[in-house]
């Protein structure tokens, strides 16, 4: 439970215990949660892959207010632009997304307020999860591996399976005699290495090094010019931008 416990402390004490109390109950629940959405004056819902749990208890906004502020760390202005952004990525990679009245300017959103939503995707490390893809992935013959896309629906374990593909990739497979290779994340979101005060706290690899809260075309170029990866990998790829930074890069795998 220690995922569901490095959410729950962002929540007031009254909604901390009816959470907990819920979650206890029920250790298959536990491990099947995937999000916890809460909405202004609406019930908590428990998201899993089966079903969404429902809890009768209405939160006010002076509790989603205290709630974006724990996870600010008390200073809402120090992460404005990942607010801007419609998220916030806290300790252990676990992503809140955000839903409010988004304020413009010049055609790009400077602010959100009366923030209403918030949406708590629960990241979850699996060792070993993308053992069964690696054969399709590393190129045997030549000691090195295939530019590879990952494609699925949201929440189906996209950022799960990319992160143990770079600490297989980094570390090398010994039983197949894979010696392993210089990685270079760009963790946009910081999803995948989950940074906190610039320690990953999810196992990347012993040879990946680790760029954050940077745009992916950016954060190729920093990586290629200062570090000289063998592989690059990112999550998410969905801007031009980001495609005409793979074209430039001459190894990339996302």
């Amino acid at each position: 439970m220690r995922e569901i416990e490095e959410i729950l402390r962002y929540f007031p004490n009254s909604i901390y215990s009816l959470l907990r109390n819920t979650l206890m109950q029920d250790k298959n629940l536990q491990k099947d949660l995937q999000e916890i959405r809460i909405r202004v004056e609406r019930a908590i819902l428990l998201k899993t892959r089966q079903a969404d749990i429902i809890i009768d208890y209405q939160i006010s906004n002076t509790e989603i207010l205290q709630i974006l502020e724990k996870l600010c760390e008390n200073s809402i202005y120090a992460y404005k632009n990942q607010i801007c952004n419609g998220f916030l990525t806290v300790r252990g990679g676990h992503r809140i997304g955000i839903a409010g009245t988004a304020v413009e300017e010049n055609g790009r959103v400077i602010n959100v307020k009366y923030i209403t939503s918030l949406n708590f995707r629960i990241a979850r490390e699996v060792i070993n999860c993308s053992n069964h893809l690696l054969k399709q992935i590393i190129d045997m013959e030549n000691n090195t591996i295939y530019n590879t896309l990952i494609v699925s629906p949201p929440g189906k374990g996209k950022t799960t399976m990319l992160r143990d593909i770079i600490r297989n990739i980094s570390n090398g497979i010994t039983n197949i005699h894979f010696k392993g290779m210089t990685c270079g994340v760009v963790d946009e979101r910081g999803e995948i290495a989950a940074m906190y005060k610039g320690m990953p706290q999810n196992d990347i690899g012993i040879r990946t090094d680790v760029i954050e809260n940077i745009s992916k075309a950016e954060g190729m170029k920093m990586l290629i010019r200062s570090m000289a990866p063998e592989v690059i990998a990112c999550d998410e790829i969905g801007s031009k931008e980001d495609v005409e930074a793979i074209r430039r890069s001459n190894t990339i795998r996302c």
